[in-house]
């Protein structure tokens, strides 16, 4: 039997196409348009291809709409092994930025970013990004308040088991979409989340929705919050507390560092601001008396506080989710089966899975010597200010002088803010280097274009560590046109620049897979588990790990015995207070207030609304967005935004319409969808559409609906200057000029040599 696995599920290969495994319930939409997508010979790169302007003198003229040459295999790779000798002979391997940020594939070696620091790090190294796009906040503050990563926390947070079968009210924030719960990064072989919720809908559970979405989580209480203004209200409830002197002051005592400081905070002691039921109605849009009921309903009951990954992806939105978590602190239920705090149920399929924790074997990446690196989300800025210096968690640093960016495995025109800044800032490097499979807008804009093999084309294993299921995954389909495997690629580099031997360890592809699993064998013995051999695994495609579910209840320990099991922070302790944090100044803060989004509906002039750029249900970010699912859900070629009736009534919108999304940073067309699941000052626009732009009467203007051409590029804050795509005005009109086509999916100009 022959299967593959991707972010979006496990897959039996049949000789017609994919099927998805028959043990999963509830098959992702997401997956749909995977085989189409990667056969689709229009949007395909099938052979080497450079720059046509790059190529004749060098130019950097980057715009997305350039012809490219197509060159053999040979002579592209020696034209790259040049411009890197160039570049860290004249200007060192610092001004290298090993670009790759995706999620290209779930197996364990063809991890692109993996396969491309490793062949960087033989040559002497690169500048590199810390933390994700997902969830930068949450990696930089767990470990001050918790003293433990965002990876620990997430997979080792409270079960599902345990929320079903002892929380009574589920509170959450951000809701819990099934848009999302459909992929795991890493692959997975099944999917649960809608099976628990549902089993929760019918016992003794009471769920609501805190969102700007009804859709958020299906068939719960909705309280429709406008966005941004979360942190108001979770001050709010903590007051409504406090005030009734329902915290627990045994689990405060004995667990917590800094509840006076927080509650300093609520009363309005250190800032003048007391944060009452009615401060915050006129904030977030939630009466005042909802407001109480559910602080009491929070004290009175068995209560899980979930915050989706959105709720930090916003301006100060690391404060949000620690404001969450100290209310989760007063409540003094963390520790308690099935309550307490819970960070990403849903925004994942794995979060929250029963399922013990594996460390399984990854591809080594070698070491950097280069010192130099960003928070990933400040790559515009890195581009615009060689030498200038950032803050980033309590600390000065500058960023590289970047003459070369190479990608692989992502396309930043796709999950970026602020495209539009992006592409001017793209002038600025040398050379950019793209692997990729398909002409997406990265590729569009680069100088060197190697075409890589899509998963369906090789061999590969899912291993993810909260997966009970091993996979592995078999070619779907013969590589198209000259594909090559990126591990092909960096090992023909590898030998152009004499560091085959570092690179390869004398090793075959097919030898890097079995020594992969001898590693996973190993690591099972450990725990009393017998792996089949290489070539059984490899015949049969699945195994089914023995005894691999596992209950669990995060700080668990360490709430039964703080002085026995003391967290790695420095009181030993959760630190609802962080002196640490505190005293980095800037834009921090000891422990979460109250201040306005630097765009919030608060402020907005009376034709604004708030933009909500969600997960889409047809693809993974934008992967997929050229396959037949993900097209025919678009209405005249574009991707489909979500108003409110009276909001469509008052542009003088109809169902299919198409209008124009702005603001200053720019502006995009989309088809119009009705709904009363959207707050009224709402736009609902998914992410993911491959963006496509014009310059239409002196405007430049992207015509497919990629929201991020308007989100806001700023740093969420000095600690993890994560993203704040949730921190976007826009305005909206109906569009009234002829409709420009969608040109995106047609391929590029190819041309010939210049002379």
């Amino acid at each position: 039997m022959k299967y593959t696995s991707a972010h979006w599920g496990s897959y039996r290969i049949t000789d017609t196409g994919l099927e998805p495994v028959a043990s999963d319930p509830e098959p992702a939409v997401a997956g749909q348009g995977w085989l189409s997508s990667a056969s689709n010979p229009a949007t395909r790169i099938a052979r080497p291809a450079i720059r046509e302007g790059w190529l004749a003198s060098r130019d950097t003229n980057r715009t997305g709409d350039a012809g490219f040459v197509e060159l053999p295999w040979d002579e592209a790779l020696d034209i790259v092994a040049g411009e890197l000798n160039r570049v860290r002979n004249l200007h060192g391997n610092s001004a290298i930025y090993a670009g790759s940020y995706g999620w290209a594939s779930a197996g364990r070696f063809h991890h692109a970013q993996s396969q491309l620091k490793r062949f960087l790090n033989c040559i002497g190294g690169c500048a590199w990004s810390r933390n994700t796009y997902s969830h930068a906040g949450a990696e930089v503050l767990w470990p001050h308040i918790t003293g433990v990563t965002n990876r620990d926390f997430t997979h080792d947070q409270t079960s599902w088991d345990q929320i079903a079968d002892h929380c009574r009210l589920l509170v959450a924030f951000g809701g819990i979409s099934p848009r999302t719960a459909q992929i795991s990064s890493g692959g997975t072989s099944s999917h649960g989340v809608r099976a628990w919720l549902d089993q929760m809908r019918s016992g003794q559970c009471r769920m609501i929705n805190i969102s700007p979405m009804a859709s958020d989580l299906e068939g719960a209480e909705w309280l429709s919050i406008r966005p941004g203004t979360d942190r108001a209200l979770i001050l709010a409830l903590s007051h409504v507390i406090l005030s009734r002197g329902l915290e627990d002051r045994d689990f405060l005592a004995r667990c917590t560092v800094g509840a006076d400081r927080c509650h300093a905070s609520v009363t309005g002691k250190l800032d003048g601001i007391v944060k009452t039921p009615a401060w915050a109605a006129r904030i977030c849009g939630i009466p005042a008396p909802e407001i109480e009921a559910l602080a009491l309903a929070m004290a009175e009951n068995p209560t899980m506080i979930s915050m989706a990954w959105s709720l930090q992806r916003q301006d100060r939105g690391e404060e949000t989710i620690w404001a969450a978590f100290n209310l989760a602190c007063l409540l003094g239920q963390i520790g308690q089966p099935g309550c307490g705090y819970g960070f990403g149920y849903g925004s994942m399929n794995t979060s929250g899975r029963p399922v013990d924790r594996w460390a399984w074997p990854s591809l080594p990446q070698g070491h950097n010597p280069v010192q130099d690196f960003i928070p990933v989300a400040r790559i515009t800025e890195m581009l615009e200010n060689p030498g200038g210096t950032f803050r980033y968690n309590g600390a000065t640093y500058r960023f590289p002088d970047t003459r070369l960016i190479w990608w692989a495995g992502g396309n930043p025109f796709h999950h970026h803010q602020d495209l539009n800044r992006l592409a001017r800032a793209w002038q600025r490097p040398d050379t950019v280097i793209v692997n990729e499979h398909s002409w997406t807008a990265t590729a569009r804009r680069a100088d060197i274009v190697l075409p890589c093999t899509s998963p369906l084309e090789r061999e590969d294993m899912m291993m993810m560590r909260k997966d009970p299921a091993l996979v592995f995954m078999s070619p779907a389909r013969l590589p198209f046109g000259e594909a090559r495997n990126d591990y092909d690629i960096f090992a023909d580099l590898a030998d152009r620049m004499g560091v085959a031997e570092t690179h390869g360890e004398g090793r075959s592809l097919q030898d890097w897979l079995r020594w992969l699993w001898d590693k996973a064998q190993a690591g099972a013995r450990e725990r009393g588990i017998a792996l089949p051999d290489y070539e059984t695994f490899r015949d049969t495609g699945w195994f089914n790990l023995p005894d691999a579910a596992k209950s669990t209840t995060v700080f668990a320990d360490f709430v039964k015995a703080p002085g026995e099991h003391a967290l790695a922070t420095p009181s030993g302790r959760f630190e609802m207070a962080s002196d640490v944090i505190g005293a980095m100044g800037g834009d921090t803060a000891e422990t979460p207030g109250w201040t306005e989004p630097v765009e919030g509906l608060g402020g907005a002039e009376a034709d604004e609304l708030h933009l909500i750029s969600a997960q889409p249900l047809t693809r993974l970010h934008a992967q997929n967005d050229s396959g037949a699912e993900t097209r025919a859900h678009k209405v005249k070629d574009r991707e489909v935004c979500r108003l409110h009736p009276d909001t469509a009534t008052r542009y003088g919108l109809a169902e299919g319409d198409v209008a124009e999304l702005f603001n200053a940073r720019g502006a995009c067309l989309t088809a119009v969808a009705i709904t009363a699941d959207i707050r009224p000052d709402c736009v609902e626009l998914p992410t993911g559409a491959w963006m496509d732009t014009v310059e239409m009467d002196g405007r430049l203007i992207e015509v497919h609906g990629n929201p991020n051409v308007l989100t806001l590029d700023k740093g969420s804050s000095e600690l993890s200057q994560g993203n704040s795509a949730h921190t976007t005005l826009v305005r909206l009109r109906k569009w009234q000029g002829n409709l420009p086509p969608v040109q995106v999916f047609d391929g590029p100009r190819f041309v010939m040599r210049p002379a």
